[in-house]
């Protein structure tokens, strides 16, 4: 009896997150945190942000109206918010997709999300990344930064539905950074700015004409 007193008290003891392994984690209004080295099952809240740490595992990674934060060398399954952004930090791995509906998503040095990297309001940037199942957005600006890596092709698809409420009358602008390759068909639905570097490798194009640019950005319009 005494043993089993001593092992509920240091199991209290712990951090929520240590007490998570191949558990799922929730809470509504606030912050959920899995500290570095960790791991977790399903990670979610609303009204709050999701924060992973360094070298944590989790499956997937959700918010309502909060961001989702990985830290360097994390992985995890799926990540996904409504309305908030989602940041990668170097050397993440996420087996399946990436999403947000009012939110900008940006990949850190060598992240690598196997499946597609999706939003609808918010931008994508990648930064010498690689995304394996395409980029997909309606009223965001893409970024695939030097040295950045896509399998997928990219889709602009044109406004419409409940969450395409963006009016702001400026174009998306896509820009395809020096050394970066995009495998796939480049498919615009809508009116955008491409502009594709000199060194970049891209697919075919539809629904746009590339612009060719020298140097690590286009000059500023």
């Amino acid at each position: 009896m005494r043993r089993n007193l001593i092992t509920l008290a240091l199991g209290l003891a712990l951090p929520l997150s240590a007490l998570a392994a191949d558990n799922d984690v929730s809470k509504v209004n606030g912050t959920v945190h899995v500290e570095s080295g960790q791991q977790a099952g399903n990670v979610s809240t609303v009204n709050g942000a999701v924060r992973i740490g360094d070298n944590a595992t989790v499956q997937k990674a959700s918010t309502v109206n909060g961001s989702v934060e990985l830290g360097d060398k994390t992985q995890a399954t799926a990540i996904d918010t409504v309305n908030g952004s989602v940041t990668l930090g170097a050397g993440d791995r996420i087996a399946g997709t990436v999403s947000t509906t009012n939110g900008g998503v940006r990949l850190g040095e060598h992240a690598d999300v196997a499946g597609k990297t999706s939003t609808v309001n918010g931008s994508i940037t990648l930064n010498a990344a690689h995304v394996g199942g395409g980029i997909h957005t309606t009223n965001g600006d893409i970024t695939v930064g030097a040295n950045s890596r896509v399998e997928g092709g990219i889709l602009v698809d044109k406004p419409g539905g409940w969450f395409t409420w963006n009016t702001n009358s400026r174009l998306p602008h896509v820009v395809i950074g020096p050394h970066a390759v995009v495998q796939g068909p480049l498919e615009f639905r809508r009116e955008v700015v491409l502009q594709v570097s000199d060194t970049a490798q891209i697919g075919p194009v539809k629904g746009a004409t590339p612009v060719k640019f020298s140097g690590d950005m286009p000059p500023a319009n």
